[in-house]
């Protein structure tokens, strides 16, 4: 009697402890079921169908790079290149060129047209001096420290900043984008107004 007494306890403990197993694992295959269902979305016919993320494709610029390069024309590089992405796309610089012309770490901007001179050679009608349009006036987008240190009131902490606020914010979309430089305010921007270009 005592032992079929303990017996039946012992008994009761495995089947309830089974009961709550078997709860379980019913609960599991329900979520398990219902990913699965919801992994694909529903095409026209009712069918499932596998959603995959598109890959973006990189942002690209368009650079007319001349003057002496192995092999000047209009190269397409990804955005952020710089100035030496663009020279080894045209199959580097020329033995003859005037590398200190060029500023190798400038950004480079879509559009652009780089040429790089000759040693020796003075900026001549083909081509703007790096930095400056055609008209004389100072590319806030394309332009180095030194070509920007030439404005007035801008020095080389006000050109830096300018070339920082171009790297971290993209290029200049207007003139009035100064106003967003550190150090620059509405005189400021009134002074180079009729001097820089974007």
């Amino acid at each position: 009697m005592t032992g079929a007494t303990l017996d039946r306890p012992a008994r009761r403990t495995l089947g309830v402890g089974a009961a709550i197993v078997l709860v379980l694992v019913a609960a599991a295959v329900s979520v398990v079921v219902g990913i699965v269902r919801t992994s694909g979305a529903p095409d026209v016919a009712g069918e499932r169908v596998a959603v995959t993320a598109a890959t973006p494709e990189p942002a690209s610029v368009y650079v007319h790079v001349f003057g002496a390069v192995a092999h000047p024309g209009l190269y397409r590089l990804e955005e952020g290149a710089r100035v030496v992405d663009v020279i080894a796309a045209a199959g580097g610089l020329n033995p003859d060129a005037d590398e200190s012309a060029v500023n190798l770490a400038r950004h480079v901007t879509d559009g652009e047209q780089l040429r790089v001179p000759i040693a020796g050679e003075a900026p001549t009608g083909g081509g703007a001096a790096p930095g400056g349009a055609s008209d004389g006036r100072v590319n806030l987008n394309t332009a180095d420290a030194a070509a920007l240190d030439t404005l007035p009131r801008v020095g080389p902490a006000i050109a830096e900043r300018i070339i920082q606020w171009r790297e971290d914010n993209g290029p200049f979309t207007s003139v009035d984008d100064l106003l967003s430089v550190p150090g620059i305010g509405d005189k400021m921007l009134a002074s180079l107004r009729d001097l820089v270009t974007v």
